[in-house]
């Protein structure tokens, strides 16, 4: 009785000494995480949903480190965005219009999030915490895709969203999905699918051709200096 009295203190132990030595792992820390995995990414492409509203923009997306992209949609179709680290290019076949803007990378959108530059930005200008903890959670209802949901919370107000959810497959540690609620309180949502890491992508894939008859407008957001 005395020798499994013993026995069970000393597997009690030995659980205690098990579960110490796991790192305990903080939101931050996570973040971080998914930060250096990015960093370590040199381009990719995957598919992408944009939602805004009861609005879904459907295409694919291309990534060169560092700030690279580009997405073609087939929902709009023919619509293109791309981003040469300088300059905002949107074609919009409609309206036959090039919309071109001059762009300070500190500005970063949903789609510049999944990148290395822009999880950095976010480290800056957000508060991490898991959403329901650190274990991976069903994407959705009734899914049985699992992922870890971080909120991010912005430390400044003058940040576009007030508020970030992103979910991360856990065995990747890639990005699946963004949502983000602007300061107008408008939901926006980006879903990330298939996505397949440092193929090859040339940055040549950046330079775009716009169709001749196309009317150009340049700075038709905001001047740089804003």
């Amino acid at each position: 009785m005395v020798k499994r009295g013993i026995f069970l203190f000393i597997l009690a132990i030995l659980s205690l000494i098990y579960i110490f030595g796991q790192e305990i792992i903080t939101a931050e820390g996570y973040l971080r995480l998914i930060s250096d995995n990015y960093a370590s990414i040199r381009d990719y492409e995957a598919n992408i949903v944009i939602r805004s509203g009861n609005t879904d923009m459907i295409g694919s997306v291309s990534h060169l480190s560092p700030s690279f992209l580009r997405i073609d949609f087939t929902r709009p179709a023919q619509q293109v965005i791309v981003f040469n680290r300088e300059t905002l290019i949107i074609y919009l076949p409609e309206y036959r219009a090039i919309l071109s803007q001059d762009i300070n990378q500190s500005r970063v959108s949903g789609v510049g999030m999944a990148s290395a530059q822009g999880l950095s930005l976010l480290r800056n200008n957000y508060v991490p915490a898991f959403l329901t903890g650190p274990n991976p959670v069903p994407l959705d209802n009734n899914s049985t895709e699992m992922v870890v949901k971080l909120r991010l919370t912005r430390r400044y107000v003058s940040e576009g969203f007030r508020e970030i959810i992103l979910s991360i497959n856990p065995d990747t540690r890639l990005i699946r999905r963004i949502e983000g609620r602007t300061i107008a309180d408008a939901d926006v949502r980006f879903d990330f699918t298939n996505i397949r890491t440092n193929v090859g992508i040339p940055e040549a894939r950046f330079i775009y051709d716009a169709p001749a008859s196309a009317n150009m407008y340049n700075n038709f957001l905001f001047r740089d200096s804003d």
